[in-house]
C-alpha cells in the first residue's frame, strides 16, 4: 500500500507546493490517487497554516477530499497541534466528521486514552511509532496494540530521518524493536527529508506499506524540488519498482 502524505505540519513557508486550505488539500488528494496513491494522510490546517484538531478544520478538510476520492482518508492527532492531552482527548471527542483513521504517537503522553477514545468511535489507529523514543516499548505494553490498524515506523526528526546514509540502518533496527508489538497488523514503513528516498526504497524491498508526500520530503529522488504530491508518488512507484539502494 502508498500511502500519500499530503502536507504535515509544513507550511507554505517551506514551499509553496503545500497545500493548505481544504480546496487545495482535494485538489492534491485526487491528482496523488490519480497517481496511484491507495490511502491519504492529512494535516488539516487554519487559514494561517497551522495544524489543527478543531472539529470544525477537520470537518471541512475531510469533506472536500472525499468529494474527489474514494480511498481512506486520515488525520494526525500530533501533540504539537494540541498539547494538552486532556484538551487534545476533547477535541477528537467533539469531531462531527470522523476520519477512517488517525495516526498516535505513541510517545506523546495520552496515547493511550487518545486511541481508546477513537476506537470507541470507529475510527481506526495508525500508531506511530518514532525511531529514538520511547514509544516501541509503550506501544508493545499496551492492551490496545492488537486493536490498531497498521504501525507506523517512523525514521523522522532531524538526527534520524534527515541522514540518508543512516536512515535505513535506523529503520531497520526499529522494525526489529517492533518485531512481535501487534502479530498481524500491517506495518507502513517511511523516513523523512534526507531519509525519505532511502526508507522507501527499503520498504519496497522488504515488502511493506510505505508512503511519500509533501510532509516527508520536498524533494524528488534527483534532488529536484517536487511539483507536488502526485510527482511525489509517481516517484515512489518508480523507486520501488527499482533495486533498494541505500539499504
Amino acid at each position: 500500500m502508498l500511502q500519500v502524505c499530503l502536507n504535515g505540519p509544513r507550511t507554505a513557508a517551506d514551499s509553496g507546493a503545500v497545500p493548505i486550505s481544504p480546496a487545495a488539500l482535494a485538489a492534491a488528494a485526487q491528482q496523488a490517487v490519480a497517481a496511484g496513491a491507495e490511502d491519504v494522510h492529512v494535516h488539516p490546517k487554519t487559514p494561517c497554516g497551522q495544524d489543527s484538531l478543531s472539529p470544525r478544520v477537520v470537518a471541512a478538510a475531510l469533506e472536500a477530499i472525499r468529494a474527489v476520492v474514494d480511498v481512506p482518508v486520515g488525520v494526525t492527532t500530533g501533540a504539537w497541534a494540541e498539547p494538552d492531552p486532556e484538551r487534545r482527548l476533547a477535541r477528537i471527542r467533539s469531531w462531527t466528521v470522523l476520519p477512517d483513521h488517525a495516526s498516535v504517537n505513541w510517545h506523546e503522553p495520552g496515547a493511550d486514552a487518545l486511541a481508546a477514545a477513537l476506537l470507541e468511535r470507529g475510527v481506526g489507529i495508525e500508531a506511530g511509532i518514532w525511531a529514538g523514543t520511547a514509544g516501541a516499548g509503550l506501544f508493545a505494553r499496551s492492551p490496545l496494540a492488537p486493536r490498531v490498524l497498521r504501525v507506523l515506523a517512523e525514521v523522522i526528526g532531524t538526527d534520524l530521518g534527515g541522514d540518508a546514509a543512516s536512515a535505513p540502518a535506523t529503520a531497520r533496527e526499529l522494525l526489529a524493536t517492533l518485531a512481535g508489538a501487534a502479530p498481524g497488523r500491517p506495518v507502513l514503513l517511511h523516513g523523512m527529508d534526507g531519509g525519505a528516498w532511502p526508507v522507501l526504497r527499503l520498504a519496497g524491498a522488504l515488502g511493506l506499506d510505505t508512503r511519500i508526500g509533501l510532509e516527508d520530503t520536498l524533494l524528488l529522488p534527483d534532488g529536484r524540488p517536487a511539483r507536488d504530491n502526485a510527482e511525489l508518488i509517481r516517484a515512489a512507484a518508480a523507486a520501488m519498482s527499482g533495486p533498494p539502494g541505500g539499504a
